[in-house]
C-alpha cells in the first residue's frame, strides 16, 4: 500500500512498538511524517528476541518519522501516565493509540499457572483498558482520534475457548473494549476498532511457538501495517466498533494481490491460519472438517497406524529420548480409532496402543488420516494445530517437539 500523507503530523501512541506487529505500523505510518511515541517495556537488547525501544526509535526516524522511546510495561499506571504526559509534553497532543501489547500462552487450565493467567490478563485486558483510558483526555481534543486494538473478532464459537481458555479470554478482553468503548465515546468522534491476522504472521512470537520453519507458512508483518494504515487513514467518524481482518481491509483498498505478503510467495495458498479466524471462503462443511467433525472412511488408511508404531519403535534411542523428555498420548479418531502413546522420557523410550504407563505431558487428538499424514511428514503440527485439526490438551511446547521428531525420523519411517 502506497502513504497518502495521511497521517503526517498525527502523534501514534504505539504499545508493544519495539518489534513485531507494533514496529511496522509504527515504520509505516512513519513514512508519513507522523510522531510515534515507542512503548515498550525492551530498553536493553534481551538475548532471544530482537530490538529495543531505541533501536526502532532510530528505524523510525530514518524512515521520515519522529520517535519517542518510552519504557512502559502497561500494566504499570505510574509509567503508563509519565509516558503520556511526555508525548504531549513533546508532540503536543496524541491523535491516535495503537494497543499491540500482548502475552501469549496455549495452555490448556491444568497447565496455565495463575502467575502467567494474571500476566496476561493484565496486559492483554487490563492494559489495553488503561491505555486507552489514559490517552481519552487527549483523543477528545483530536480531530482525527483512532483507538485500535490488535485483537480478533468476537465468536462465541467453544473451539476458540476449548484448547487455551485462558489465553482467549485475555485476547476477547481487548476485544470487548472494542465493543463498548466504541458505543461509549461514538459522540466524541474517536473511533474505536480491531485489527486481526487472517493467517500467522512471522514475528519474534510465533518463532518461538512454531519453530524455525514458521516462515513457510506465515506472512510478513507489513500486511498487518498496511492493514492498519489503511483504517487508521479513514476519517474516525465515518465507522467505530469494528472487527477488521487484515486481508478483507486490503482488498477493499483495491489491494487483489495479497502474494507480495507470503513470507515465501511459492506457498501463497497454503498459509497457516491463526487463531480466532476461518480459512478465507470457508463453507459450513469445510468448517466442520477442520474441526475434526468429518470421520474418513475406511479403506486406504487400514492398518498403516500399528505400522507406523512399530516402525517408531525400532528407531527409539536414549539420544532421542534425551533430546525430547516427553510423553505423548494420542487419542484417534476415524478409521483407525484408539488411543496410543509414545513415551521419549524413560529409559530407551517405548510407545505402543492404549494409554502411556507414565502421565503424558501432551495429549493430541486427532482424526486417522492426519494422525498418519503428520508422522509420514504430510502435514505439520504447528498448521494442523492452528487449522483445527490438531487439538492439544497439556504442553504446547512438548507437543511441538513432535514437529523436530518427525522431521528426524522422516527418511527412515
Amino acid at each position: 500500500m502506497i502513504n497518502s500523507g495521511k497521517l503526517a503530523g498525527r502523534t501514534l501512541f504505539i504499545t508493544g512498538a519495539s518489534r513485531g506487529i507494533g514496529k511496522e505500523i509504527a515504520l509505516k505510518a512513519a513514512r508519513d511524517g507522523a510522531n510515534i511515541v515507542v512503548a515498550a517495556k525492551t530498553a536493553e537488547p534481551h538475548p532471544k528476541l530482537p530490538g529495543t525501544i531505541y533501536s526502532a526509535a532510530e528505524e523510525i526516524e530514518k524512515a521520515g518519522g519522529r520517535a519517542h522511546p518510552c519504557i512502559v510495561d502497561v500494566r504499570d499506571e505510574v509509567q503508563v501516565r509519565t509516558a503520556i504526559q511526555e508525548a504531549v509534553a513533546k508532540f503536543g497532543g496524541i491523535d491516535i493509540v495503537v494497543n499491540n501489547a500482548s502475552a501469549i500462552s496455549l495452555t490448556n487450565t491444568p497447565n496455565t499457572d495463575m502467575k502467567r493467567y494474571d500476566l496476561m490478563h493484565n496486559i492483554n485486558t487490563r492494559g489495553t483498558f488503561l491505555v486507552s483510558k489514559e490517552c481519552l483526555p487527549y483523543l477528545k481534543k483530536s480531530n482525527h482520534a483512532h483507538i485500535l486494538n490488535i485483537s480478533p473478532p468476537l465468536s462465541m464459537l467453544p473451539k476458540w475457548f476449548g484448547p487455551h481458555v485462558a489465553y482467549t479470554m485475555a485476547k476477547y478482553g481487548m476485544s470487548m473494549c472494542v465493543l463498548g468503548m466504541a458505543e461509549e465515546f461514538k459522540n466524541d468522534g474517536i473511533a474505536v476498532n480491531a485489527l486481526w491476522p487472517r493467517t500467522a504472521i512471522l514475528t519474534a512470537a510465533i518463532e518461538m511457538l512454531t519453530g524455525s520453519e514458521s516462515a513457510q507458512w506465515s506472512r510478513k508483518p507489513e500486511i498487518m501495517a498496511d492493514a492498519a494504515y489503511a483504517i487508521l487513514s479513514r476519517e474516525p467518524k465515518q465507522f467505530t466498533g469494528q472487527f477488521f481482518v487484515d486481508d478483507e481491509v486490503l482488498e477493499a483498498a483495491g489491494i487483489k494481490d495479497l502474494k507480495r505478503y507470503a513470507c515465501v510467495p511459492e506457498n501463497a495458498d497454503n498459509l497457516m491460519v491463526d487463531f480466532f479466524v476461518e480459512a478465507k471462503g470457508a463453507t459450513t462443511e469445510t468448517l466442520a472438517a477442520t474441526a475434526g467433525a468429518s470421520t474418513p472412511t475406511a479403506g486406504s488408511d487400514s492398518g498403516k497406524i500399528p505400522q507406523l508404531f512399530q516402525k517408531i519403535e525400532s528407531l527409539l534411542s536414549t539420544e532421542i529420548v534425551s533430546k525430547t523428555q516427553a510423553v505423548f498420548q494420542f487419542n484417534i479418531s476415524g478409521a483407525e480409532q484408539g488411543t496410543w502413546y509414545l513415551d521419549l522420557k524413560n529409559g530407551s523410550g517405548s510407545c505402543g496402543s492404549g494409554t502411556p504407563p507414565a502421565t503424558p505431558d501432551a495429549t493430541l487428538t486427532m482424526n486417522s488420516t492426519n494422525f498418519f499424514d503428520m508422522f509420514s511428514g504430510k502435514l505439520k503440527a504447528a498448521p494442523a494445530y492452528m487449522t483445527g485439526k490438531l487439538k492439544i490438551s497439556g504442553d504446547f511446547q512438548k507437543a511441538l517437539k513432535l514437529e523436530k521428531l518427525m522431521k528426524a525420523l522422516k527418511s527412515k519411517l
